[in-house]
């Protein structure tokens, strides 16, 4: 049987109960045989994370401990470039077997901003992509996006055949967190209990991350 792998990028600066929550739920709904947690070391669209790249994978790598499926991939934080989402699919494919599937994991707004990636209109050679979408997504898909959502969306995520090439919705439940808020909470001394897992926190505390005085 092909193996079917999601990968979920980011920065996770740091990891938290939304990501992860995201992470268990498609997992489980499609079935998948592993979900790649996989932190960047620069990436192009977003600002220079806070913390370094080793403790933002030490943190997703405690996050994770024992919840199989996900597992935690430090790919991209061994390329001294900018972490680009197509090298990250072409490594993957290179280790896989030509009808193993991989399922890129996105968030609407992410998908949104796609037609500025690198190299984006190559990305469903590799992959589908599955876009996470919430009920308060109120942003329109861009210009560049409508051609290619009516030429290879499903309606149906499971339905998804291949080693990619198509494009999918998956609902999620809201989870009003944000590592933005996570930093602003713990720079001015306040609790991020139940918003990062009890393992990530120790680790915060152990390593004084995110503090005023850094």
């Amino acid at each position: 049987m092909p193996k079917r792998i999601g990968l979920f990028g980011g920065t996770f600066d740091p990891v938290h109960i939304g990501h992860l929550r995201s992470a268990l739920e498609v997992a489980e709904f499609m079935g998948l045989d592993e979900l790649r947690m996989i932190p960047s070391a620069r990436p192009p669209h977003r600002d220079t994370p806070q913390v370094s790249p080793q403790d933002r994978l030490a943190m997703v790598a405690e996050a994770v401990a024992g919840l199989a499926p996900l597992m935690v991939d430090d790919r991209e934080l061994k390329r001294e470039q900018y972490s680009y989402s197509i090298d990250t699919l072409e490594s993957f494919r290179a280790e896989l077997a030509p009808d193993d599937q991989l399922f890129l994991l996105l968030g609407w707004d992410a998908f949104c901003g796609l037609p500025g990636w690198h190299r984006w209109q190559e990305l469903l050679q590799h992959c589908h992509i599955l876009v996470l979408q919430r009920p308060d997504a109120d942003i329109d898909a861009p210009e560049a996006l409508r051609d290619l959502l009516a030429a290879r969306s499903t309606s149906d995520p499971q339905s998804l055949s291949g080693p990619g090439g198509q494009i999918s919705f998956i609902w999620q439940t809201p989870l009003a967190v944000s590592a933005t808020l996570i930093r602003s909470l713990l720079g001015s001394g306040k609790s991020v209990r139940f918003l990062v897992p009890d393992a990530v926190l120790s680790y915060i505390n152990t390593h004084g991350l995110y503090r005023a005085s850094n």
